[in-house]
């Protein structure tokens, strides 16, 4: 099978896996079985995109609640517990073959949040369907039904494998203890993909920076990993080498709870092995296309997943562009090439990043160039010196993590500096623009016209900073739901109701917001004054207008009440309902 028709045979499984069609499974199979052993390239495509309908169409009739009403027994848990904003916990769990959202609060919460993915508990609680508006959102991880947690048991270790990742995760973040909150959970995500300690503005960081994936394991993580098991491998013969490798692969799967990214990764070193077994060298593409169909059959709910479509696009762009971009930049190969690479990932993961982020940060391409040279060491010194650390506690644990620590804290600032970088983001137009320049410049003829198109490219790129500086006005401008924001060209009032401390950050960066003159919260409650607060930690602002009963209250300057003069604004702030209400007028 030739590249081409191999990417074609992944888009096919895609197509199927989203149209959901019901195919008979045995009908597509016995097309799929035709086409492999006739060696037909199109009866064997033709067969796989019928096999992914019918599959996902299958999967999609089985996101059904196990049975709705009180339920209380043992559940196996399915995910790492995490705390939300509110001081909620959640998890999945698995129920009769069925995997459910769990919710836990209060005491109950506190009871369930050290437990591990693997383990067993018995729980009480009440079992309901997945609301219609969260459903296609939850389908990528099959979640069938929501259970609220009321009461928690005993609770007993899981099988033989999740015992031995959950030994790892745990000595490693014991052994990670020494460094601060903030650099211990980024570690924990680094070198385990474990996301749960990692506070919103940090998150917001990462991803208004471009650095997103480092937050969660990837192909790179798999890489070390093999790399560290290299020399030990080297030494055995090649089945014996084969059998290593993939248990090293399965291990390293269950220890980073099968992330869409590990699955990816995994799925194509697999083939990679397969492919040297047989003699046979397959180009980086095609083994992406292999591992995307391979994937899908297995599981086509996959390609509604946004982690997984990130991790294909920007292995695709990388397969595709990175070459053809080196021979394009100009300078030494050791910029060219990692420039190339980040460009072309960049624009592999556009597709995905701007519908569903709303463009592609400006500032990831010199963050990336700035952060990669310190990812890789800490992924392989994290795996290689985290679990010693952990197991001799003490100095020797402080000794190892004066090196973590200070490669975490250089890509915690990279993140924080591109972030706040009025650099702008990259939206469909422009990204569409970089992607024709990009195919031109690799079919231009000379290098004059080769320069011509890199300077057009450079002011595509300019562009959306250059938009930033002129300030757009703004009456009551909707930024997310409960949100508005009021701008001139000197002054911006930012009204906020109950919402999430992530969407918040995240709407006001995106509205390209670097100062507030007021900031009303017009909510009481928990969850408002995180959210106020994670904004406040990377956007200053001047004044602080809150509920008498918000947790904010009571702060020296905040105002709860009265007119607020902000030119060439007026704020009236009185009693409501829920919190306070405001009334932005101009002067």
């Amino acid at each position: 099978m030739s590249d081409l028709a191999a990417v074609i045979l992944a888009a096919t499984a895609a197509a199927g896996a989203l149209v959901a069609w019901p195919v008979p499974v045995v009908l597509a199979g016995a097309v799929v079985v035709v086409g492999w052993i006739g060696r037909s390239a199109v009866v064997l495509v033709v067969g796989t995109g019928l096999l992914t309908a019918g599959l996902s169409a299958r999967s999609w009739a089985g996101l059904h609640p196990p049975r709705q009403g009180p339920f209380a027994g043992v559940v196996s848990l399915a995910s790492d517990p995490a705390s939300a904003a509110s001081g909620e916990v959640k998890v999945d769990v698995r129920i009769g073959g069925k995997r459910v959202e769990a919710w836990a609060h209060g005491r109950t919460a506190r009871l369930l949040a050290p437990r591990l993915a693997g383990e067993r508990v018995a729980v009480r609680g009440r079992l309901a369907p997945v609301p219609p508006g969260a459903r296609a959102r939850l389908a990528s991880r099959h979640v069938a039904a929501r259970l609220s947690i009321d009461a928690v048991g005993a609770w007993a270790p899981g099988d033989l494998a999740s015992r031995l990742a959950n030994g790892v995760r745990r000595t490693l973040a014991e052994g990670a203890r020494p460094l601060s909150p903030s650099h211990r959970s980024l570690f924990l995500g680094f070198v385990l993909g474990d996301d749960r300690g990692q506070t919103p503005e940090v998150v917001e960081d990462f991803r208004g920076s471009g650095l997103a994936h480092l937050l969660v394991v990837s192909g790179e993580n798999v890489a070390f990993v093999l790399a560290l098991v290299a020399p030990f491998l080297r030494r055995m013969a090649m089945v014996g080498r084969i059998a290593a490798a993939v248990a090293v692969l399965l291990f390293f799967g269950v220890l980073t709870r099968w992330e869409p990214s590990v699955l990816r990764a995994i799925a194509m070193v697999a083939a990679s092995l397969a492919a040297w077994a047989m003699g046979r060298p397959v180009s980086r593409l095609r083994l992406l296309a292999l591992a995307v169909a391979g994937l899908l059959v297995i599981d086509p709910l996959l390609v509604h997943s946004v982690g997984f479509l990130l991790s294909v696009g920007a292995c695709a762009g990388i397969a595709v562009l990175a070459p053809p971009l080196a021979d394009l930049l100009p300078g030494p190969g050791v910029l060219a090439g990692p420039l190339a690479v980040t460009m072309a990932a960049q624009l592999g993961v556009a597709p995905v990043l701007v519908p569903v982020f709303g463009g592609v940060p400006v500032a990831s391409l010199p963050a990336n160039l700035l952060a990669l040279p310190a990812a890789g060491p800490v992924m392989m010194w994290g795996l290689a010196a985290g679990l010693p650390a952990g197991l001799a506690g003490g100095a020797a644990a402080r000794l190892v993590d004066v090196p973590t620590g200070l490669l975490i804290g250089w890509i915690a600032g990279v993140a924080r500096w591109g972030a706040a970088a009025p650099l702008g983001q990259l939206h469909a137009v422009h990204v569409l623009v970089l992607g024709a320049l990009a195919v031109l410049g690799c079919l231009a003829p000379n290098r004059r016209s080769r320069l011509a198109l890199l300077t057009a490219s450079a002011v595509v790129i300019a562009q959306p900073a250059i938009a930033l500086h002129s300030v757009p006005q703004a009456w009551g401008k909707p930024l997310v739901p409960g949100v508005r924001v009021w701008r001139s060209s000197q002054t911006t009032v930012l009204v906020a109701g109950d919402v999430r401390p992530d969407q918040l950050l995240r709407a006001v960066h995106g509205a390209g917001v670097r100062r507030i003159d007021l900031l009303v919260v017009t909510s009481a409650g928990r969850r408002p004054a995180e959210a106020a607060r994670t904004l406040l930690a990377r956007v200053p602002a001047r004044a602080l207008a809150v509920p008498a009963r918000s947790p904010l209250g009571g702060t020296p300057g905040v105002v709860t009440g009265g007119r607020v003069e902000v030119p060439p604004f007026a704020v009236e702030v009185r009693p409501g309902a829920r919190g306070i209400e405001a009334t932005v007028k101009r002067r």
